[in-house]
């Protein structure tokens, strides 16, 4: 069993907002050092303010990288990364470069994904696969190349397509990638009942903004535990 506690210590609290401001992460981080979240999710530009703001805090910083369409050249892509990880980030999360899987360009996809994981220097990478452009076979596929690669996740969305996480992809992602690659559900999680679906069907870190209610911040929570 999981009580709220330990369900936001597999959050990344997000905020990719384009409208995003210095004041808004402020009050992020302020939020994930309060309610214990594993750490925040933040546009790449706001990744130095993130790391002072936390950097007496357990809350670890995530920057996304070619958000969200994945389609940067791969030399774009590591220098992204390079740079942030420079800046102080512990984690990347790089979206898959969607249209090399859909025409079968599998080995320049591979390098792209193996582009970052270099360039991050041993923090944790995970892959965007935005699973709702995807058939299953496209997913497992996606799901195989970037375990050969050397990422550390795979995660469902971006959060800005046409879908977000769905109980039945996280099982798919999580019986391909198995027990030892990290599964991160993200876009959609808006509620305590959602996130505890999620984590049950193999999510090991959840991606959303709305972390304050899944933890039952400010609002009467549902239930204690699942």
């Amino acid at each position: 069993m999981r009580n709220r506690k330990a369900l936001a210590m597999l959050i990344d609290h997000t905020l990719l907002k384009p409208e995003s401001t210095p004041a808004m992460v402020e009050q992020l981080c302020t939020e994930a050092m309060t309610h214990h979240f594993y750490s925040v999710c933040i546009l790449p530009t706001f990744v130095t303010q993130a790391v002072a703001l936390l950097k007496h805090s357990e809350v670890k910083v995530g920057t996304v990288i070619a958000f969200p369409l994945g389609a940067s050249v791969s030399r774009v892509k590591a220098t992204e990364t390079r740079i942030a990880v420079e800046q102080g980030a512990d984690e990347i999360d790089m979206v898959l470069n969607i249209g090399l899987l859909k025409s079968a360009g599998l080995a320049q996809m591979k390098a792209d994904i193996v582009a970052v994981v270099d360039a991050a220097q041993g923090r944790t990478v995970k892959v965007i696969l935005e699973t709702c452009l995807l058939s299953n076979e496209e997913k497992i596929q996606a799901c195989t190349t970037c375990v050969e690669a050397g990422a550390h996740f795979v995660k469902t969305s971006t959060g800005f397509s046409s879908g977000g996480a769905t109980v039945v992809d996280v099982r798919l992602l999580r019986e391909t990638v198995g027990p030892d690659t990290g599964v991160k559900a993200s876009g959609g999680i808006r509620d305590y009942r959602t996130a505890c679906d999620m984590v049950e069907a193999g999510a090991s870190r959840l991606g959303t903004s709305a972390g304050l209610i899944i933890v039952g911040a400010g609002a009467e929570a549902a239930a204690d535990s699942y």
